[in-house]
C-alpha cells in the first residue's frame, strides 16, 4: 500500500512539468544533455532499441528549443520505397507523374520553422541518402517533376535500432550523412536497464488507459508489481504499455492482479524466483543467501532492519552474513 500511494505521489509530480517519465540516473543525464542541446538547433541522432522511445526523445528535443511553436513532422524511412518516399518529403508538381493532379508539398516543406524527425534513417535507400544530404548541406531541394529550388528552414532529427556505424562500415548508410546528422548522438538505455522506472511507468499507463476505458482500476497488486519488475522486457516500453493496456481491459475489480498479466511473463516470473542469473537451480542455502542480500538492499544496508523484516535478531543475521562471505572467499 505504501509503494501504491508513494508511486502516485511520484507520478503526480512529474505530470505538467516533464515529457518523460524517468526517476532513472542514466535517463535523466540524457535529458539534460538534450535540454542543452535543443536550443542549438544542430542536427541530432537518436539511436536505441525498438520501443524504448526514440520519437518521444524527439520530441522532447523539440519541445524544448526555439522551434517549439512550429510543427514536429515524423516519418518512417523504412515504411517506403524509394519513389514513395521521396514523394513524401518533397512533395511533387502538377503532372510530375501519372495521377499528380495537383501540386503537393512534401513533410521537409511542411516542417518548416519545426522539426523532421526521420525514424529509421539507416532503412533510407542510397540515392535518397544523396538527395537527403544535399536539403541538410544546402537547406533547399526541388519537388518531383520540379525545377525550382525551395528554401527552407528545417531542423533534422534521425532515428535509428541499429548501430549507424556498422551501417557505414557496411556500405548501407552514407558517411558523410550520418556526421551530418550525428553533431549529438542521444542512446537511449533499453527498459530492462533502467528498472527504476518500470513500476512510474506501470502507474503511468494504469491511470492513462483506465481513463480511456473508463474503469476503476486504480492499483497494481504487489505479486503483479514483482512481476513486472523482474520482466527483461524485450519489446521495452511500448511492451509494459501493451501489458498495462491489456491488464486493464480484463480487470473486473480495481487492483491488476498476477492473473491479468500475460501467461508468458508470469510463467518467466516462476522460472527466475527459482534460478540464478546463470538459469540454474538454487539450493535451499542459496536461495537464503540471495533473500538476505536482496532485503539488505532493501533496507540500503540497515542491518537491525534487515533482521526485524527477516524475523532474526542481528547475530543470527550477522553469522548468516560471515558464513556466506567465508563460503564466497573459501
Amino acid at each position: 500500500k505504501r509503494e501504491n500511494s508513494e508511486l502516485r505521489k511520484q507520478l503526480e509530480r512529474f505530470e505538467g512539468k516533464v515529457k518523460i517519465l524517468t526517476q532513472d540516473t542514466a535517463m535523466q543525464r540524457l535529458l539534460e544533455v538534450a535540454r542543452q542541446v535543443a536550443p542549438t538547433d544542430c542536427n541530432v541522432i537518436i539511436t536505441g532499441a525498438s520501443g524504448t522511445g526514440k520519437e518521444l526523445i524527439a520530441r522532447y528535443v523539440h519541445a524544448s528549443s526555439n522551434r517549439a511553436d512550429g510543427p514536429f513532422l515524423a516519418v518512417n524511412c523504412g515504411a517506403f520505397t524509394e519513389d514513395l518516399l521521396a514523394n513524401e518529403l518533397f512533395g511533387h508538381d502538377k503532372g510530375a507523374f501519372t495521377g499528380a493532379t495537383t501540386e503537393k508539398s512534401g513533410l521537409i516543406e511542411a516542417a518548416a520553422g519545426g522539426t523532421l524527425f526521420l525514424d529509421e534513417i539507416t532503412e533510407m535507400a542510397p540515392a535518397m541518402q544523396v538527395k537527403l544530404l544535399r536539403v541538410i548541406q544546402e537547406r533547399e531541394f526541388m519537388r518531383v517533376g520540379s525545377t525550382d529550388l525551395v528554401k527552407v528552414d528545417v531542423r533534422f532529427i534521425a532515428a535509428t535500432n541499429r548501430d549507424p556505424l556498422e551501417s557505414v562500415k557496411n556500405g548501407a548508410f552514407r558517411a558523410d550523412l550520418y556526421y551530418r546528422l550525428n553533431v549529438v548522438n542521444l542512446h537511449v538505455m533499453p527498459l530492462v536497464r533502467r528498472a527504476g522506472d518500470i513500476p512510474l511507468l506501470a502507474y503511468y499507463f494504469l491511470r492513462r488507459f483506465s481513463g480511456l476505458m473508463k474503469k476503476a482500476v486504480s492499483e497494481i497488486g504487489p505479486d503483479a508489481l514483482d512481476l513486472l519488475k523482474t520482466h527483461d522486457y524485450p519489446g521495452n516500453v511500448r511492451e509494459l504499455q501493451n501489458i498495462i493496456e491489456r491488464a486493464v481491459a480484463i480487470c473486473t475489480g480495481t487492483q491488476i492482479l498476477p492473473s491479468h498479466l500475460p501467461d508468458d511473463l508470469r510463467a518467466r516470473g516462476r522460472a527466475q524466483a527459482f534460478q540464478s542469473r546463470e538459469g540454474q537451480i538454487l539450493t535451499l542455502e542459496q536461495h537464503e543467501e540471495e533473500y538476505i542480500r536482496w532485503v539488505l538492499d532493501q533496507t540500503k544496508g540497515n542491518q537491525s532492519q534487515a533482521a526485524r523484516l527477516l524475523g532474526i535478531d542481528r547475530v543470527s543475521l550477522w553469522r548468516k552474513l560471515r558464513k556466506s562471505h567465508d563460503a564466497s572467499n573459501g
